[in-house]
């Protein structure tokens, strides 16, 4: 319905969006001991990405209001200042990828509630990513989440039948998730 009817409809889609990543995240490992070792767990999207790619490119795009804007703003770092502490990141991964190559795999994807997608929408998704990760122009409300570290992927390349280039990017990522 987001992609039907964007500025009726961005609101309750982000909101939505949202809270299922902060149930997510907020969900305690299984199995894990409070005496454990650190445990990794990856998220395919954050709340913070929430905030500062999605959200705000339907800000700036127009699909929000300004006073659904700052509404979502409000609550949004109102909910992480309480649940500061269990949703800590030490680090994100950025898979980079041109806008037309994501455009084909989602094509490829042939999901249903996608098929309303254009490419100018995925530019602009790619540039509030590459502000955020590759320029650093993003302007967060954490000052914490700018020393954050990042892995960025050049997964332009389609590696789903080169076994060679998938062990490359998994010890990246691996050294990465060491690292941190």
């Amino acid at each position: 319905m987001m992609y039907q009817e964007p500025a009726r409809w961005s609101y309750t889609f982000q909101t939505l969006s949202f809270m299922s990543r902060l149930k997510l995240q907020l969900e305690p490992v299984p199995g894990r001991l409070p005496q454990a070792e650190k445990s990794v767990r990856v998220f395919e999207r954050s709340v913070y990405s929430d905030r500062y790619i999605f959200a705000k490119n339907l800000f700036e795009n127009g699909s929000l209001s300004d006073v659904e804007w700052h509404i979502y703003q409000d609550w949004h770092s109102f909910l992480l200042q309480e649940f500061a502490d269990r949703l800590l990141l030490h680090g994100f991964i950025y898979l980079q990828a041109s806008p037309q190559v994501c455009m084909e795999r989602l094509y490829q994807r042939g999901r249903e509630e996608e098929k309303g997608i254009e490419l100018a929408y995925i530019k602009q998704l790619h540039g509030q990513h590459e502000d955020w990760f590759i320029n650093k122009t993003t302007k967060l409300h954490l000052e914490a989440l700018q020393r954050v570290p990042v892995l960025v992927l050049n997964v332009s390349e389609d590696f789903s039948e080169d076994a060679a280039k998938q062990e490359e990017l998994v010890g990246q990522v691996n050294t990465f998730m060491r690292n941190l």
